[in-house]
């Protein structure tokens, strides 16, 4: 099949695009920024521009729709909706012009908000901040899309926190505050996290190119869940750190954690330390993975194996 992956240049994106030609697919990406891996199949452009997007999509059979603004930090605000949402609106009108019935969409537990338990697919969404409100407005423009006509197909796929090697995201930045010795634990670390690993949902999105007509919602975190004490014990385990970990009472890191904010309101500098950070790395973000399951799909690799794999490639090999 003709695919193309909006934000394919990035970390998911470069994982599928490998994956997808691995299978015998004719792969394109259509994102902002070039391709270290693979420069040859991309095609530069923004999901705001609807032009650009409707030309790039002449032959393509599929559309996997991994572009957005997903940082905590984003400024100004409005960019969540202006390339989440008006991106998403922008997709569909481009998929209309060039009859492309399949979309594949990358959304994010972050629909659900904070401390809601293990919530499934079927779960309301009360996103707790712009980023989640976002995805799931741009949900609701795929949805429309796929009311218009019983034979669209459309997957959306909730990913909790993905990982893995040469990514710079929030793991990388925990294992290299444990690497450094600095880290100090804020609460009891009893929290469980949902958590995935690259590997593993891209294997995941690869299979999703010829999926049947109608909605498919699969939430994506690999299993079982650990807590935040366990992955830090298998982060130093990984490093050969040993001791204990300092630890805090919450309300202590939830404030400094504001001071953090203010600062870099102040100052216009953006920080690794903030209250929504701090909030984030002490919920409980757990998700239930039920519909994953009754489909069958087998994760390539554990969760402890994904950050095994991410420390020595990231931390021991350089």
């Amino acid at each position: 099949m003709k695919v193309l992956i909006t934000g394919g240049s990035g970390f998911i994106g470069t994982r599928l695009t490998e994956d997808l030609l691995k299978k015998g697919h004719e792969v394109k990406i259509y994102d902002k920024a070039p391709s270290n891996k693979y420069p040859n199949l991309v095609t530069l452009g923004d999901v705001r521009d609807k032009n650009a997007l409707v030309k790039a999509l002449k032959g393509i059979d599929v559309i996997f729709n991994l572009a957005a603004e997903h940082a905590d930090n984003v400024t100004p605000k409005s960019l969540y909706h202006d390339v989440n949402v008006k991106g998403a609106e922008n997709i569909v009108a481009a998929a209309k012009a060039n009859d492309i019935h399949h979309i594949v969409f990358t959304s994010s537990v972050a629909i659900y908000g904070l401390n809601r338990g293990e919530p499934d697919e079927n779960t309301s969404a009360q996103p707790f901040n712009e980023y989640g409100k976002s995805k799931y407005e741009a949900e609701q423009v795929f949805l429309d899309w796929q009311k218009e006509n019983s034979d669209y197909s459309l997957v959306i796929v909730r990913p909790s926190v993905i990982f893995g090697e040469n990514n710079r995201g929030n793991v990388y930045n925990l294992i290299k505050q444990v690497a450094s010795g600095k880290f100090v634990m804020i609460g009891k670390g009893d929290n469980k996290k949902s958590m995935g690993y690259v590997g593993n949902i891209s294997a995941f999105l690869s299979t999703l190119t010829d999926y049947k007509s109608g909605v498919h919602v699969f939430n994506f975190a690999d299993k079982p869940d650990l807590t935040s004490k366990e992955i830090v014990k298998i982060i130093k385990n990984e490093l050969g750190i040993e001791g204990s970990t300092l630890s805090i009472p919450y309300w202590i890191g939830l404030m400094g954690g504001y001071a953090f904010d203010l600062l870099s309101m102040f100052s216009g500098k953006k920080f690794l330390v903030s209250s929504i950070r701090i909030k984030k790395f002490t919920a409980s973000t757990t998700i239930s993975t039920k519909n994953l399951e009754k489909i069958g799909f087998v994760r390539p690799y554990s969760l402890e194996e994904g950050l095994r794999k991410m420390i020595r490639n990231d931390f021991l090999n350089n």
